[in-house]
């Protein structure tokens, strides 16, 4: 049989928009710095790509300043600003922030000053999404935008951060979206492209397919796609449940992406997990990260309270617009099939 993909939380396969207008904008040659026609061409292909996604993204009016992802518009946005931020939060936001923020046993995360601090939309690993507090000063969008409908001149943030490849378009291009006459140093100085705040000739055909697979997004998002992916999320859940009485189901209770789920089996290392799907023909996360060889727990589920043991034992399962209900029940049936020569090993 052939494989099943459920990574789409950490990238998503190229949408044809996003190709085909990529393949366009290689005929291109032209710098979008330069004066002369070919120049203009260019920069004609940027404007429009920051349009599409200004669209896509509720942006209108705001600057849209291009990155090569959303690890870069987090050290764009974050550096020197001492914000705050929790456990829950992508290592590249953590890594800008003070890590003092408090999550709920829910995933909720108290905000105390929302001006100094940093709050995701939704997380990547659980799907859990928050409730933006009216002026934030920095919203990850990345996980939200294309899932949902986000506006961002209705979010309350300053500012958020959004990637290409969560959504359909290439990997290498992100942005920070900003609320106009926002004071936003550049970490990158050279030609002043993009405003001023992050010099380097731009990125023309990453950008081209952003902006087709964001304007694509929006229309899949209108039609009702992520409604159906919602409903296979649960039907796989059920068929899980079914077939695993002991594994737990992480952020039920909460409102999430509709193509997440997050759950464990303690014991049942998910690295061992993922491996032994591979092999089977499908494609999901684990929960736990390594670092230099060594294992260790989700952060995300530390912080919201699951013991050590738990939160070494968590996969992460990502549907897209494409997976089928026989995606999910094929990949219920095996992994049910495999979670019980677990338990009869360690029984």
């Amino acid at each position: 049989m052939s494989r099943v993909y459920l990574d789409h939380n950490a990238t998503t396969p190229l949408c044809d928009a996003a190709k085909a207008a990529m393949i366009s904008a290689m005929e291109i040659c032209g710098n979008p710095s330069s004066v002369h026609a070919e120049g203009r061409a260019a920069k004609a292909l940027v404007e429009k790509a920051r349009a599409q996604i200004a669209s896509a993204f509720g942006a209108d009016g705001a600057d849209i300043v291009f990155t090569s992802g959303s690890t870069e518009g987090a050290a764009l946005a974050m550096s020197g600003r001492d914000l705050h931020a929790a456990s829950v939060e992508h290592d590249a936001v953590r890594s800008w922030a003070v890590e003092d923020l408090q999550v709920s046993p829910e995933g909720d995360v108290l905000v105390n000053d929302p001006a100094t601090s940093a709050l995701q939309l939704a997380n990547s690993e659980t799907g859990i999404m928050q409730t933006l507090p009216q002026g934030l000063a920095v919203t990850d969008a990345t996980q939200a935008f294309g899932k949902l409908p986000v506006a961002f001149n209705w979010m309350g943030a300053t500012m958020a951060l959004i990637s290409a490849h969560k959504l359909g378009g290439p990997k290498g291009i992100g942005a920070v979206v900003l609320k106009r006459g926002t004071d936003l140093a550049a970490q990158i100085k050279g030609g002043g492209q993009e405003m001023g705040r992050r010099s380097g000739t731009e990125n023309v055909v990453g950008i081209a397919g952003f902006g087709a697979a964001a304007e694509s997004a929006a229309q899949a998002l209108a039609n009702g796609v992520w409604e159906r992916v919602a409903m296979l999320r649960d039907t796989m859940e059920a068929a899980l449940a079914a077939g695993s009485a002991d594994t737990i189901f992480v952020g039920t209770s909460a409102s999430r992406l509709p193509n997440t789920s997050c759950f464990a089996t303690p014991g049942w290392k998910g690295e061992t997990q993922v491996m032994q799907m591979d092999l089977s023909g499908f494609a999901i996360s684990a929960g736990s990260a390594c670092s230099s060889g060594k294992v260790r727990a989700s952060a995300v589920l530390t912080a919201m309270g699951y013991d050590e043991l738990t939160a070494q034992s968590a996969v992460r399962v990502s549907l897209g617009p494409d997976t089928t209900e026989t995606d999910v029940l094929r990949f219920a049936e095996s992994w049910c099939a495999k979670q019980k020569k677990h338990r009869a090993r360690v029984a």
